[in-house]
């Protein structure tokens, strides 16, 4: 297993730690309903230094971006980020991403999830005609996620650059709990609000941001959160995790991400989903609460009424905020609807639940 710059730290906090895309992760440390209440009223702290980066640069850049994302990235401005899909060649999806635009129509970043770094690297340079400048920084780059409604007031004083006023997914570069180059975007994965902070791996930058957030939030309550209660929050707020709700099988517009697949541009599958979204499509990810007591997992089982299959669960738990079991799940577009009926296969019980909107609340 591959290691963070931040794996010692964990384990001396008595993390739970576990295998999670080849990195020995911190999956929990006093609890996931503990953690995720920390973070959805207060702050909480996330490694997330397994995440992939690239750099993509040159006169070339751009148009590359363009060619394997779904989302238009020309809109973009330095400074600002954006959320994407790269679709393969059936109108699947290869990852979901961040495009991060350092200098307009030059530089860019792109974050991918841990478990694709090579598959998406793979997948883009295939695309690289023009000759982009690419760069694979994953390893060189440290990435940590302060999130919660108090994560910005916490980090102020560790910065000269205003982060209080980020707007959502923009970003600012500069010095940083003493360090120079750290780039800090009011992007996350929770729903909470908060910051991600990137920096380069090297001597001693890890430690000392790392301790500069700890010393200026101890006193707030920030805690350290594991890969568990990310889960959590992410699927309160019906966001997709990539080989569960979303893969190379699954259609941007049948996991209800229409909004980021711009046909205003030439990309990858572009026809394929243009006649999907023309004839509308045959399944959908929907979220959904339980009515039944039970919990949904990945790959149990939706039916109807009759107990005839209508679609497969993708995430579920039991929401910490909500009191509720909750999941999202692929069904057949007839059922998708907002109050719908449907039931879950646990065991050998079928479990009434209906379909909900998302966020959940």
């Amino acid at each position: 297993m591959k290691n963070t710059p931040f794996t010692q730290k964990h384990i001396a906090l008595g993390a739970r730690m576990a295998e999670f895309a080849g990195y020995n992760m911190p999956i929990s440390y006093s609890g996931i309903n503990d953690e995720h209440a920390a973070v959805r009223k207060n702050a909480g702290i996330f490694d997330v230094s397994h995440m992939g980066e690239f750099i993509i640069k040159g006169e070339a850049a751009l148009d590359l971006i363009q060619r394997v994302t779904s989302n238009d990235a020309s809109k973009l401005k330095t400074g600002q980020a954006q959320y994407s899909c790269l679709p393969n060649d059936t109108g699947g999806i290869v990852d979901d991403l961040l495009v991060y635009c350092l200098e307009e129509n030059k530089v860019y970043m792109l974050v991918v999830n841990a478990s694709n770094i090579e598959k998406d690297w793979n997948w883009i340079s295939k695309y690289n005609k023009n000759k982009a400048e690419l760069h694979n920084i994953s390893d060189k780059t440290g990435l940590l996620a302060v999130q919660g409604p108090n994560a910005t007031k916490i980090l102020q004083p560790l910065t000269d650059m205003d982060i209080l006023n980020l707007k959502y997914y923009t970003f600012v570069k500069g010095k940083f709990a003493g360090i120079d180059n750290v780039l800090v975007s009011a992007t996350g994965y929770t729903g909470a609000g908060g910051v991600e902070i990137y920096f380069e791996d090297k001597d001693d930058n890890a430690n000392k941001i790392w301790t500069g957030i700890f010393d200026a939030g101890a006193s707030q309550g920030l805690k350290p959160v594991g890969l568990g209660a990310r889960d959590t929050l992410r699927l309160e707020m019906g966001f997709c995790l990539y080989g569960n709700d979303i893969d190379d099988t699954t259609s941007p517009l049948e996991a209800g991400l229409g909004w980021i697949t711009k046909f205003t541009k030439d990309f990858t599958a572009k026809e394929i989903l243009e006649q999907q979204k023309k004839d509308g499509v045959e399944r959908k990810l929907v979220g959904f609460e339980m009515i039944e007591k039970g919990i949904p997992r990945h790959g149990y089982e939706i039916k109807d009424q009759l107990g005839a299959p209508i679609g497969i669960v993708t995430s579920g738990t039991q929401s910490p905020s909500l009191g509720k079991a909750i999941g999202m799940g692929y069904v057949r577009t007839a059922f998708a609807g907002i109050g719908t009926d449907i039931y879950i296969k646990v065991r050998d019980k079928l479990l009434q639940a209906v379909v909900a909107k998302i966020p959940f609340s």
